[in-house]
């Protein structure tokens, strides 16, 4: 039987999650869109609560909650700040990576840093300038030495990069084409000939920084290895569709939050005598919210119960963004000048809810991913999909 309605551990993470957004997130949210900068102090709290690895043994610092109370902690955070919560979403994906690919002393060194936020918060450096979605392009190189290995590279779109004390960072270690030949490596955020550069000025999630780093002969030793030599790109990929629920679960939340603003107005305007065409937008807005809010959780769930889960994390992250998406966009026109001021939580929501359609793979990523496991689905099934 399918059944992924949340445990009661579960609906207690998510408890200490909306209390988080409420009193924490929330208030800062507006300043924090319109000034920019790093919100140090609420990743400071959700690391006591122990959000930063929901998913992670207890003895490592974790929460050892699963992924269905990620999820929902994810979705909770989203609704007070979308702009903290992309941190969340990366720290806690970088925490996993390590404690699945990672030597037991990188687990017990790396983990519970990240766990407590010592690190601050990792972060996941894989995009580059000509390799965005081709990450067979990377020109990113590790080049080994006597000592250990020499990093020499440039990397784009890195978040949190400017404050993260952990960066997993893949390079090319092989002269092979294409996606073979490409390690993984956990590099310190303090090492010698790391460049940081200065956030981007972006459309939305303005407080969260978003930095190119440089590598100018950056020296690790031989154990900051991630995985095995040359087999990087599958630690990646196993990362990418973990973090999709994440995404998808983020996306949940900034367009939740938009509806309820929505319905707020609605209430507040029209009180018991709402217009037919507001009734039918809430309406067509909340069925669409539950209809990826279920894919989601399916995700969740398949992924915490150790089944094949890469489709529906795709499927997920592919619904919520473009529905969270039209949903901000249906609500934005439909209270016309009332959320039209910058910062208000609608307008706000608009802007930040744009990049779940294109970063931890594009909505056209997802499509092709999909795609290609319908037509093997249709060969291996005898034509039925």
């Amino acid at each position: 039987m399918i059944d992924f309605a949340p445990s009661e551990a579960a609906r207690a993470v998510e408890g200490v999650a909306r209390k988080l957004a409420a009193e924490v997130l929330a208030p800062a949210a507006e300043a924090l869109d319109r000034d920019g900068g790093f919100p140090r102090v609420s990743l400071e709290e959700i690391a006591k609560a122990r959000l930063l690895a929901v998913n992670l043994p207890q003895e490592l610092g974790g929460r050892a909650a699963g992924v269905v109370a990620y999820s929902l902690a994810i979705t909770e955070l989203a609704r007070g700040c979308a702009a903290t919560t992309v941190a969340v979403c990366v720290s806690n994906m970088v925490a996993e990576v390590v404690n699945h690919f990672g030597t037991p002393a990188q687990r017990q060194l790396h983990v519970p840093q990240l766990a407590a936020g010592r690190h601050v918060v990792g972060a996941f450096a894989l995009s580059e300038a000509a390799a965005g979605s081709d990450a067979g392009a990377m020109r990113t190189r590790a080049r080994k030495t006597d000592r250990g290995w020499v990093l020499d590279g440039g990397k784009l779109w890195i978040t949190s990069g400017s404050d993260a004390g952990l960066f997993v960072v893949w390079a090319r270690t092989e002269d092979t084409p294409g996606t073979r030949g490409i390690s993984a490596f956990l590099v310190p955020g303090d090492v010698a000939g790391l460049g940081r550069g200065k956030p981007e000025h972006k459309l939305g999630l303005r407080g969260s920084t978003t930095v190119a780093l440089d590598f100018a002969g950056v020296e690790v030793p031989d154990d900051a290895l991630l995985g095995e030599r040359g087999r990087g790109f599958p630690v990646a990929m196993m990362a990418l569709d973990g973090g999709r629920i994440g995404i998808a679960s983020q996306a949940l939340g900034i367009a939740g939050g938009a509806l309820d603003a929505a319905t707020q107005w609605a209430r507040d305007r029209f009180g018991a005598d709402v217009p037919q065409h507001v009734q039918w937008a809430l309406a067509d807005s909340a069925t669409e919210l539950e209809a990826a809010r279920l894919l989601t959780l399916r995700a969740a769930w398949l992924k915490e119960t150790g089944r094949p889960f890469s489709q529906a994390a795709s499927m997920a992250k592919l619904t919520a963004s473009e529905r969270g998406f039209a949903i901000c966009d249906r609500l934005l026109a439909l209270m016309g000048e009332a959320a039209q001021r910058r910062g208000h939580p609608v307008e706000r929501a608009f802007r930040d809810i744009r990049v779940t359609m294109i970063y931890e793979g594009t909505s056209e990523v997802q499509r092709v991913v999909l795609s290609r496991d319908i037509m093997r689905r249709f060969a291996d099934d005898g034509g039925r999909t």
